[in-house]
């Protein structure tokens, strides 16, 4: 059996990347099994060094994270190098000997069949792209927010800035246009700020909520009322929102989002509820809210820093 007996008793497989550059990797963690993609390249360097489930946050060695399509892929690796050798082998004893004899009885065995033929190792196609800014990995998962399979950070921080970032593009094209329309992309942009910090901070207080007394109660904080969030994530986590930022810069941030509730709940237009939480004269009560560009600048600035402030306090808890 020259060519069976050739076959090494271990085998070195490369999985190829897709055609993004990116490989797959699966979460051990029974509970989890979910599929996320790395580039290898990226991220940090080193030996032996972990990787971490961005969905769950388990943590264990590289070797760990193959796919189920990727070991089917190596097995079958293995079955056709094996298979072939035997078929090769099997071929070398093929004979024919041909009839002879008063009866003309001849005899002969001829082998056929080939090797098991590779399984396609596929990759899945995933949602969000994702550049850690700490480890520089470049990664994709399902969904939006995730811990970096390389360093651990969660990425909640870093999304909320890309999210901010878009709505500073949606500005400048708001400035190229005629006022009706630019008002309405300032009014979107408005929606998108409360609707982006409101995502980080419900991501946040559902990893960050596992280390509290009652995580369940922190999951269920909500942040379209920055003011009932503050107060919920002080209770929560022992963190003061309001410290990032001034006082005067703290109640132009609640005004924001009470003008955001206007908008999607009354059509933009001040109520008796809105008059009384922010001093208006009561004149204005009917009449629709002004919003301008500066006020959405000023609005990321401040939950850039609040945005900051809950992470890292978050963090150095965890």
């Amino acid at each position: 059996m020259k060519h069976l007996n050739s076959v090494p008793s271990q085998f070195s497989i490369s999985i190829p990347p897709d055609e993004t550059g990116l490989i797959g990797r699966e979460c051990p963690n029974p509970s989890c099994e979910r599929v996320f993609k790395i580039q290898p390249g990226t991220g940090l360097r080193g030996e032996n060094l972990p990787c971490h489930c961005p969905y769950c946050g388990h943590e264990a060695g590289q070797n760990k994270f193959f796919t189920k399509a990727q070991v089917e892929y190596a097995k079958s690796v293995v079955l056709n190098k094996v298979t072939g050798a035997l078929i090769r082998d099997l071929k070398s004893l093929e004979f024919n000997h041909k009839p002879r004899g008063a009866f003309g009885i001849g005899i002969s065995m001829k082998v056929s069949g080939r090797p098991t033929p590779l399984q396609p190792c596929r990759e899945e196609d995933l949602e969000t792209e994702v550049v850690c800014d700490k480890c520089t990995l470049r990664y994709m998962i399902y969904g939006v927010f995730g811990f970096c399979p390389d360093c651990g950070v969660h990425n909640s921080l870093q999304i909320l800035e890309k999210n901010f970032e878009l709505i500073e593009k949606l500005l400048t094209i708001a400035g190229t246009q005629e006022a009706s329309v630019a008002q309405q992309l300032i009014e979107n942009a408005l929606e998108d700020c409360v609707s982006a910090f409101d995502g980080f901070g419900r991501e946040a207080c559902r990893v960050f909520g596992q280390n509290v007394a009652n995580s369940k109660k922190a999951a269920e904080i909500r942040f379209q009322n920055i003011k009932s969030a503050a107060e919920s994530v002080n209770a929560e986590f022992g963190i003061n929102l309001s410290d990032a930022v001034d006082p005067s810069q703290w109640i132009t941030i609640q005004h924001a989002f009470q003008k955001r509730h206007l908008l999607a709940h009354k059509m933009g237009v001040i109520d008796e509820a809105y008059q009384k939480a922010t001093g208006l004269t009561s004149s204005l009560v009917g009449r629709r809210i002004s919003i301008s560009k500066d006020d959405i600048h000023e609005l990321m600035r401040g939950l850039r820093a609040i945005g900051r402030h809950f992470h890292e306090s978050l963090d150095t808890k965890s």
